[in-house]
């Protein structure tokens, strides 16, 4: 009979936030996968659990996943942690799971803390609509990481992303570059005893780290661009177009004359009754 993986949420800073569940597969589970063995010795340590642990992090993760799918076929069960919060976001947990899949092994997800989402909660900011982009791509790979922040200048829902200290001025230079200046609200020593909750802007931001150094992990949650905001822009960009030459993209992409007058008037905001007589007295 083969075993299971059990994908378990640790604390991200208050151990009392450990769930009963996950204690109890901690100490049940035959091995024990975590991303560095030395932070997670103390956490074993503190809840006096004593099982088999191997390291599975960013550099071993395929090789090691093949080690593990292997016990788990010989019916071991391995649960996963990372250093802290739920494994496979923003981490290497997810190639785990997707081999796992593959191989057929049963994989569960055993919930808990997620530094994502409780910075969310705390933000002030839209919960209703939320994308999570994780760590920006790094400062030597100038490509990758303009081309992220390009991809999320016309987000429209709450942005969520992790920042190390060291690079968290960069970050929000870039951000404030490529975004312009959006609310933002900075999450840092979640659920410890210093967790600090900053609403402000990104031009505030980029303000108070010039006279202060940035200390601890940061979870930054950015304000979306609103819809009424990129409305407006399409309506600018058409507006650059004489509206003869809007009715003509419409009609060479095969929209009838009516169909094209009704649709260049949604794009600039008028009545039709306005797009036809402006046709009439271009003639």
């Amino acid at each position: 009979m083969q075993g299971m993986l059990y994908l378990c949420a640790t604390p991200i800073g208050n151990l009392d936030d450990m769930t009963f569940r996950v204690l109890e597969t901690l100490k049940n589970v035959d091995l024990i996968a975590a991303e560095d063995t030395r932070n997670s010795i103390k956490l074993l340590n503190h809840f006096d659990i004593h099982t088999e642990m191997t390291s599975y992090h960013e550099y071993n993760k395929y090789d090691k996943a093949l080690f593990l799918i292997e016990k788990m076929q010989q019916g071991q069960n391995v649960a996963l942690i990372t250093d802290a919060g739920t494994p496979a976001i923003s981490d290497p947990g997810e190639v785990l799971v997707r081999e796992c899949q593959k191989a057929g092994i049963k994989v569960t997800s055993l919930p808990g803390p997620a530094a994502c989402i409780t910075a969310l909660t705390l933000s002030g900011l839209s919960t209703r609509r939320f994308c999570f982009e994780g760590f920006l791509p790094s400062l030597d790979d100038k490509k990758a990481r303009k081309r992220i922040l390009e991809d999320l200048k016309d987000e429209s829902r709450t942005i969520i992303l992790y920042e190390a200290p060291h690079h968290l001025k960069a970050a929000l230079d870039d951000l404030y570059e490529t975004l312009g200046d959006r609310k933002i609200t900075l999450c840092r020593e979640l659920t410890k005893k210093f967790e600090d909750i900053t609403p402000t802007t990104l031009e505030g931001a980029i303000s108070f780290y010039k006279e202060n150094d940035p200390r601890g992990e940061y979870v930054l949650v950015i304000e979306g661009k609103s819809l009424e905001e990129q409305d407006e822009e399409k309506r600018k960009s058409w507006q650059e177009m004489s509206i003869e030459e809007h009715m003509k993209f419409y009609e060479d992409a095969g929209v009838s004359h009516k169909d094209a007058m009704k649709k260049v008037a949604a794009d600039r905001g008028v009545g039709k009754r306005e797009i036809y007589q402006a046709l009439l007295d271009e003639k």
